[in-house]
């Protein structure tokens, strides 16, 4: 029997569950602190050294970069190990399901993610650890690669996290990938989303169109939970090992 082709789609739900205050709900960051949302401006970022240097601060400092994976996490490797698990497409840009040991080749990560960052004039990739472990000495990083046709001169230009701040594009390709997996799907679950933000929300959709069942797992109702085969209102950490341990003794038999 062929196994099953499951498509995850993650929101900000499946990291709650794991400590991180979610941005837009009715106890998110960025509602109870508004002007934060200029961290991830991406106008302010290039045109202003402060408020370069308080967006690298801040994240370094926030939940997100200090954050672990959690039960639910580690849930999506087991399901990944088991051979069941075709793309997790995540609104969260925690890098969190990379942390837990999901492979990078499975996730398409929506809105970036703050595991890598990259140069915005000669596009060199970084860890962004190593960015943060200088942040005391570099306080506004810079790329110092030597570009072998500039006379080995520094490049110089401006260091980014891959997040995708406000005023960018969502990574190229990301969209299309998704909403095709979750199309060609034989199951899609969407863990911890409210389904509000778009382009990411349509894949949800995208998917009903086609025809593949749906299991919405959240707290709160969404827009989409008529489309839904399934609605799971438990609690998030306890009740995705539960559906992933399920899911996996049922394709064993």
């Amino acid at each position: 029997m062929a196994k099953k082709k499951i498509m995850v789609f993650t929101g900000a739900g499946i990291s709650t569950s794991a400590g991180i205050p979610d941005f837009r709900g009715p106890d998110g960051v960025w509602t109870k602190h508004p002007d934060q949302m200029q961290v991830y401006d991406i106008d302010a970022f290039l045109s202003d050294k402060e408020a370069r240097e308080y967006s690298w601060r801040w994240q370094k400092e926030s939940p997100v970069w200090n954050a672990k994976p959690g039960a639910a996490h580690y849930a999506l490797v087991d399901l990944e190990k088991a051979g069941l698990l075709s793309l997790i497409a995540t609104q969260n840009f925690d890098a969190l399901h990379e942390k837990a040991g999901n492979s990078p080749d499975k996730i398409v990560n929506l809105h970036g993610t703050i595991g890598t960052s990259h140069c915005l004039k000669c596009h060199a990739r970084y860890d962004t650890a190593d960015i943060m472990a200088r942040l005391d000495e570099e306080p506004d990083p810079h790329c110092h690669r030597r570009l072998p046709y500039s006379g080995n001169m520094p490049c110089n230009g401006l260091l980014k996290t891959d997040v995708v701040y406000f005023g960018e594009m969502l990574p190229e390709g990301a969209m299309e990938r998704s909403i095709r997996a979750a199309q060609q799907a034989d199951e899609l679950w969407v863990v911890g989303s409210t389904l509000e933000v778009f382009p990411a929300a349509s894949i949800v959709p995208a998917a009903a169109q086609a025809g593949t069942p749906i299991t919405i797992m959240n707290m709160g109702r969404t827009q989409y939970d008529s489309l839904a085969d399934r609605l799971i209102h438990d609690d998030i950490a306890v009740a995705l090992p539960k559906l992933v341990e399920e899911t996996i003794a049922a394709n064993q038999q």
